[in-house]
């Protein structure tokens, strides 16, 4: 299977920045955790997973610009492209021992998503996506799911942390969607939720308050996976506001409105 060059490079990246963590997740109880905001957590093994991105990248494409969790923007001299990384999404699970967190690596051009790799290293699984190729799960083609009825569909969500002001929003969603469906899943992971929706494992996905680091890869990765993406309140851009919904073709529109609603 032929990849172009830079998802090649996005790839072999997050493997490297994988390979690191894993060292680190097995000896999680001893590292150094520092706060960074109210139930939200940055370790050493986080920091250096941005640096050892940031410098694979930087090497392999010198002029992109960098937008990353830890170090927020950095200019480069090709202003119609930049990089969009979550060096470790799912740092309390983490920080917990709790097999479940990713590396995300996104490529804007002009300001649309143009490919996207989500790594999980605990279980090898390596989703990828760009623009008009389809998306994969390592070297297998994957879609989003065929279900087209709610009661028979499992979503997911994440729960706000301390600090933020989107709890209520959130439990109304799902005093409103758990009756109407099969269940909904809280694994707190934006990126794997989305790469989920892709392969098909969640119906559907939505959450408040994300940031572009969260989600944009996942964007591309649904997307191409024959998924839908829109935001939560109209006119806003999942990229720039921070609310989403993604969801299989067929179940977007009853979804959506269900999430909706309370926004109207």
């Amino acid at each position: 299977m032929a990849f172009s060059a830079n998802l090649n490079v996005m790839m072999k990246t997050a493997r490297r920045a994988g390979r690191a963590l894993l060292k680190d997740f097995s000896e999680v109880e001893q590292l150094q955790v520092s706060a960074k905001g109210p139930g939200d957590f940055v370790t050493r093994a986080d920091r250096q997973a941005e640096q050892t991105i940031l410098d694979a990248l930087r090497e392999a494409r010198p002029s992109y610009g960098f937008l990353g969790e830890e170090g927020g923007p950095r200019e480069g001299e090709d202003p119609t492209r930049r990089w969009i990384v979550d060096p470790l999404d799912g740092t309390t699970n983490f920080l917990h021992g709790l097999p479940h967190w990713a590396i995300s690596i996104a490529l804007e051009h002009k300001g649309q998503i143009v490919a996207g790799v989500i790594y999980d290293p605990v279980k090898d699984e390596m989703f990828h996506a760009e623009k008009g190729e389809g998306a994969w799960v390592n070297e297998k083609r994957i879609r989003v799911s065929g279900r087209t009825r709610l009661i028979e569909s499992v979503f997911a969500t994440g729960l706000p942390f301390a600090g933020k002001r989107t709890l209520p929003a959130t439990l109304q969603d799902l005093a409103r969607l758990l009756p109407e469906t099969a269940g909904v899943r809280r694994f707190g992971s934006a990126s794997l939720d989305l790469a989920y929706v892709a392969a098909g494992r969640y119906e559907g996905f939505w959450e408040r308050e994300l940031s572009p680091w969260d989600i944009a890869a996942g964007l591309i990765i649904v997307t191409e996976a024959g998924g839908f993406i829109g935001p939560i309140r109209e006119g806003h851009q999942p990229l720039e506001h921070g609310d989403l919904i993604a969801a299989n073709a067929d179940i977007f529109e009853r979804f959506a409105k269900i999430i909706r609603s309370r926004e109207a």
